[in-house]
């Protein structure tokens, strides 16, 4: 493998060839960092560090693949050894390794939000509290950063204490870890087991780190207790693009890790590959006005064409979404351009409708991001559900949801009968079902006792079939589940459920299908080498966290947020307004969330490669009601020989209006 023929630029090369010890990589946006981390990887292998010793970790698991395909095609090696992983399904292999050493039985579950939120339900309910969706919600949140040290038990919320503890029995029962147990349980393991700590360090002895400033607190412990032993560890990341605050991210990591690592070797990446110098002339003014930062300039010899950021000024959202729609159409036509090179991005996800109803209006194909997960739809989490239970049938969550799903007259009483039983004895339902189904004094009826026994009838029969298709590899977990769906009677429910509309009946089993074709693919996939029930269901709940899959052929709307690590040749930034950005509520709650805004706003002008739009609306419908807005103050950060005031082309027919107009053209 010649490395010699990619082409790096001085600082790259640097990065690339620097292998062992500790390494901070500053890399600015489109500083080609993803292209230095697989390319430092392919080094350290052609150094002869095995593929076994070397541990990358990232966020999504988009990225997580799109890392080791880059990284083979530089090899060409299929690299079975290779550890390339997301944060939790790193600590979904630590788990499956040592469930015994945490007290768990095989096959244990995870919780995705939904089920761990109906278990929240069921722990309050154990002790007599009823809460609402949102409370539910806001309880899960505490939790959560109870369990990942952001959040401290004090006098104001004390009074969660014995329902956090309930929780938390209840998944113990379960068989079942949630999100935040796959960090915090592999810590925990790693902090009291010495030899089971040393067993990772020595495996894993070169760590590299993508997107280090998305870091948690608890992320970076486990880091830190990884790589003490060897410090061969390489951190990547750009403090200017920490935005992830509100979900436990810490871009002072960065200066822990300095403190950790004193001897660490600092790089920075500043060559941009993506976007105009125009562009990144405003996106270095911009973030230059934040204190808490690494120095660094991004600069670039690209030109595109170049041409100074534009922005406007609508009257109100409905004339913002027309404008940006009509230019979106426009420019597609001039410049030969595909609607998946088009980005609009938002601050909140309440901006979108308009946006929306003038893309549709052009009949400009989009994508929203934020939608409905395919695999969070209903018919597909009930199929889901049935696989959980068969994998690991002390899923109480589960159980619940398909024990009357396609209907076998398990009435709200005989729930709470077997509910009742199941705390009384300390075991999961489906032990207290098994208990019950032999036990002639349990009190269910005749009646009762067959739909139960066709239940688990049906559960152990495909327990068998799926174990046995498993043993010998036969590669036919995807036939098994069609099985399934038609022994459940899956589609007479569907008809009976939406008998006055049998198409949504047919669209919902067309997904059904489509979720079957997934699991044939996963499965006879060569690179697949043992295709288990439990490692798709793994899978399914560690990939349905991603977010910004890209969708071909459509113009992409999305949140900021969603939109970091992505690039389109054009950008429009809307509603850039006061409140909005920066967002009055976050700055409220904490002044110093001033400069997080910021860097928020430096993400979404780093987007763009060619063309930049913002728009700012004089006023915004909020409650039905029409307010005044006006241009972000973050406006005022670019300089003026950057920043276009382009005129809207509006035929304006009263003078009066025309006053209005032209007088709001000049705003500094």
């Amino acid at each position: 493998m010649n490395l010699n023929s990619i082409r790096l630029n001085p600082e790259q090369k640097l990065a690339v060839d620097t292998i062992n010890g500790a390494l901070l990589i500053i890399a600015g946006a489109g500083s080609g960092k993803t292209g230095v981390i697989t390319t430092r990887i392919a080094n350290m292998l052609n150094h002869g560090i095995p593929q076994s010793n070397i541990l990358a970790l990232t966020f999504t698991n988009k990225a997580a693949r799109e890392m080791e395909e880059r990284v083979k095609v530089l090899t060409g090696k299929k690299l079975s050894n290779l550890t390339v992983s997301t944060f939790h399904a790193f600590g979904v292999k630590i788990l499956r390794e040592h469930y015994t050493d945490m007290g768990f039985r095989p096959n244990f579950s995870i919780y995705d939000t939904h089920d761990q939120l109906a278990c929240l339900k069921e722990a309050a309910r154990e002790l007599k509290l009823k809460y609402e969706q949102p409370e539910l919600m806001e309880l899960s949140h505490l939790f959560s950063g109870i369990k990942t040290e952001r959040i401290q038990w004090d006098n104001t919320n004390d009074q969660h204490k014995a329902l956090y503890k309930e929780y938390e029995e209840h998944m113990r029962i379960y068989n079942a870890v949630d999100f935040d147990d796959l960090i915090t349980l592999p810590i925990k393991l790693l902090e009291e087991r010495p030899d089971i700590l040393e067993k990772f360090q020595n495996k894993y002895r070169y760590i590299m780190v993508d997107e280090f400033q998305d870091t948690s607190l608890i992320q970076y412990k486990m880091l830190y207790l990884l790589a003490q032993k060897y410090r061969n560890i390489c951190c990547v990341g750009d403090d200017d693009q920490s935005i992830y605050s509100w979900r436990g991210a810490n871009y002072g990591n960065i200066l822990q890790y300095e403190k950790d690592f004193p001897e660490v070797q600092e790089i920075k990446l500043e060559r941009n590959y993506r976007s105009t110098g125009t562009i990144l002339k405003a996106a270095n003014a911009v973030i230059a006005n934040n204190t808490n930062r690494k120095l660094k300039e991004l600069w670039t010899e690209l030109s595109h064409n170049e041409m100074t950021i534009k922005h406007c000024l609508p009257e109100d959202d409905r004339e913002e979404g027309e404008f940006i729609a009509s230019t979106i159409a426009s420019i597609r036509m001039q410049d030969h351009m595909k609607y998946d090179q088009f980005g609009i991005l938002i601050r909140t996800n309440s901006l979108a409708k308009a946006l929306e109803d003038a893309l549709l209006t052009h009949n400009i194909p989009y994508t929203m991001s934020g939608g409905t997960s395919f695999f969070q739809r209903a018919e597909i989490r009930d199929i889901i559900g049935y696989l959980r239970v068969i994998s690991n049938p002390d899923d109480d969550v589960n159980l619940m949801r398909i024990i009357n799903t396609p209907r076998r007259g398990i009435g709200k009483k005989a729930l709470e009968t077997l509910v009742t039983n199941a705390q009384a004895r300390g075991l999961s339902l489906y032990s207290t079902l098994t208990d019950m189904m032999y036990d002639q004094n349990s009190g269910i009826t005749s009646q009762l006792r067959a739909g139960l026994g066709e239940f688990m009838e049906l559960i152990e029969d495909f327990r068998d079939r799926f174990a046995e298709a498993e043993e010998e590899n036969k590669k036919i977990l995807a036939a098994t589940t069609q099985e399934l769906v038609e022994e459940i009677g899956y589609w007479d429910y569907l008809l009976q459920e939406h008998s006055n509309n049998d198409k949504v009946a047919k669209w919902k089993y067309d997904n059904i299908a489509m979720f079957v074709e997934f699991m044939s693919r996963w499965e006879k996939n060569s690179d697949n080498m043992e295709p288990t029930l439990q490692k798709y269901l793994n899978r399914i709940t560690l990939v349905t966290r991603d977010e910004n899959e890209e969708e071909a052929g459509k113009v992409n709307l999305m949140t900021i947020h969603a939109s970091k690590g992505l690039e389109f040749d054009v950008v429009f930034l809307a509603g850039v307004e006061r409140d909005i950005i920066p967002h009055a509520r976050s700055v409220a709650e904490d002044p110093a969330n001033m400069e997080e805004e910021r860097r928020l706003f430096y993400v979404a002008i780093t987007r763009a490669r060619k063309k930049l739009f913002i728009t700012s609306c004089m006023k915004r419908k909020q409650m039905r009601e029409m307010i005044d807005s006006g241009p972000s103050p973050f406006l005022e950060e670019i300089p003026t020989d950057l920043l276009e005031e382009m005129e809207l082309e509006v035929e304006v027919e009263d003078p009066d209006e025309a006053k209005k107009y032209f007088a709001r053209l000049p705003w500094k």
